[in-house]
């Protein structure tokens, strides 16, 4: 076998096994990143989450965490109440946009639900329902609708107990 014989037959091997190898390791890795940078966004939400739970850990007088919810509030905690929905809403609606698809499955899924648990709990509150509809002005559509679905459901949920 000759040294033009030789590189042809290897030029041969390289191409029917290293191209589909080199082809395969490339969508791999493609993949692999876009799995990263889902799960640095689903890291990125939950620290803007544990953020906003020490605002809420600020405001004891509020009692955000607790049911039933504040009975007459003052103008200055109402105000308060509005500020801090209004974050949350904002950070629901950047969780909506940045990791919500249809047809979601493993886990981007699993994902998702934390959140919508977030939403469904939020929305369980009378008076965070209450001033749904000023906070969503201006909001994302997709989002805007999802969410009243959700405060609606849960809503009929709180009646029933």
């Amino acid at each position: 076998m000759g040294d033009a014989d030789f590189w042809f037959t290897l030029s041969s091997i390289v191409t029917v096994f290293g191209l589909p190898l080199a082809i395969f390791v490339f969508i791999y890795e493609q993949r692999k990143e876009r799995e990263d940078a889902k799960e640095n966004t689903y890291l990125a939400l939950s620290d803007a989450y544990a953020e906003f739970l020490r605002l809420v850990i600020a405001n004891p007088d509020l009692r955000l965490r607790s049911q039933p919810c504040i009975v007459n509030p003052t103008g200055e905690q109402q105000e308060r109440m509005l500020v801090i929905f209004d974050i949350l809403i904002s950070l629901f609606e950047r969780a909506y946009i940045l990791v919500y698809e249809d047809n979601m499955s493993g886990d981007q899924l699993r994902r998702w639900r934390s959140w919508e648990d977030y939403m469904r709990e939020w929305c369980r509150r009378e008076d965070f329902r209450g001033v749904l509809p000023e906070l969503l002005h201006g909001e994302d559509p997709a989002f805007a609708e999802y969410i009243r679905r959700l405060a609606a459901e849960e809503g009929k949920e709180s009646h029933k107990l």
